[in-house]
């Protein structure tokens, strides 16, 4: 009866487990769908407002959660107080300080890192036409998660299984 329970219990963690790996795939994939609609909030307030860059981070921190919230916010204060003078350091600098908690992938840690050189840009024209290809690029990249997270999901879930069974048998 213990040997029974002993097998039920590891093929259930071992499901477990890669249950909560696909969840954290997903998590992912909702956490740069939500970097997109922060960079296309970016964008649609520069637009539209025209306002200098600090009042459109300053507004968008107060729409947008955490830590996004604190990490626009913050880089609003430090364009304000201009210790840096270009803001392609402010921004990475916030990248790192305050995003750290999403635990991007480092590819795409860079690939947020160079929307600051496409802010820092002062032509509008060019400004538009580069926000433009940057989200199309973000837009790309989401699509990349997408399509790999539905079969990463079932092997994770279906390796978890079949360690937890492995497991089993190994051991009685």
């Amino acid at each position: 009866m213990q040997r029974v329970i002993g097998a039920v219990l590891i093929i259930t963690a071992t499901s477990g487990a890669g249950y909560l790996y696909g969840a954290d795939l997903k998590r992912y994939l909702d956490k740069m769908l939500y970097l997109r609609y922060i960079v296309g909030l970016i964008r649609g307030e520069m637009e539209y407002t025209g306002a200098p860059l600090s009042e459109i981070f300053r507004s968008i921190g107060g729409r947008v959660r955490e830590p996004c919230a604190s990490w626009l916010k913050n880089v609003a204060s430090e364009i304000d107080q201009r210790e840096e003078s270009a803001f392609a350091r402010i921004w990475n600098r916030g990248i790192d300080r305050w995003l750290k908690d999403l635990n991007l992938k480092s590819t795409h840690s860079i690939f947020l890192k160079e929307l600051g050189t496409f802010l820092g840009q002062s032509d509008r024209d060019t400004l538009d036409r580069s926000l433009t290809m940057y989200l199309n690029r973000m837009d790309l990249e989401i699509e990349k998660l997408r399509e790999g997270l539905a079969t990463k999901r079932k092997i994770s879930r279906c390796l978890g299984v079949m360690s937890g069974i492995f497991l089993v048998v190994v051991l009685l």
